[in-house]
């Protein structure tokens, strides 16, 4: 691992998603999530201070980065809710079949390698009737911000953990087996290649 990834990368992400217009965006969902949480890409714990209490019993973080779960393992001390880390990534999630009442997905979907295989991880982990909460960014609508998102993600993904701006968030839930049972869509504030959002309810089929 290069110094980049280990010390600048976790610290500029930190700082990128840390911004109040995505502050919005996560309390619109994380304050859905009820019963015994998984959250895939927990990140530096930006979404733990919107968790409802009153609602949620128990969270799994999935988080690969060390550096990161570190950053999340101090905001998890000032929140009153138990926080079980687990350091492996989307595609391995090691939960039984059918144990997990919510699963919260914010900002991740974009940077997991095999997001697909990801989404079918998650599925398998959901309780029947149990909810997706996704909050991401990706593939705009407008044929003008996809091209250049297409010009630019080859690039932006090599120096940004890998994430990509032009992945179809909205079909790559569905095509997991899930039905999106509520989503909405709008830019947030920003460059536009980078701010199309994608924030809603899945419900495995």
């Amino acid at each position: 691992m290069s110094v980049y990834s280990k010390y600048f990368l976790p610290w500029c992400t930190n700082l990128a998603c840390g911004g109040e217009p995505i502050a919005r965006q996560r309390a619109k969902i994380v304050p859905r999530a009820r019963g015994e949480v998984l959250e895939i890409g927990i990140g530096s714990g930006l979404n733990l201070p919107f968790y409802d209490t009153a609602k949620v019993q128990k969270i799994w973080g999935l988080e690969p980065s060390p550096e990161m779960r570190r950053m999340a393992e101090q905001v998890a001390h000032g929140v009153d809710l138990p926080v079980e880390f687990i350091g492996l990534p989307g595609e391995e999630i090691p939960l039984d079949d059918g144990s997990v009442d919510t699963v919260l997905v914010t900002y991740t979907l974009c940077t997991i390698p095999d997001a697909a295989l990801a989404l079918q991880q998650i599925r398998r982990v959901l309780k029947p009737g149990a909810e997706l909460l996704f909050c991401e960014h990706g593939r705009a609508p407008d044929e003008g911000v996809r091209r250049w998102q297409d010009r630019i993600d080859p690039f932006w993904s090599k120096f940004s953990g890998g994430c990509h701006l032009n992945r179809p968030i909205d079909d790559l839930v569905r095509q997991a087996g899930f039905r999106i049972a509520g989503m909405e869509t709008m830019y947030i504030p920003g460059p536009r290649t980078h701010t199309f959002n994608y924030w809603g309810t899945a419900l495995a089929e």
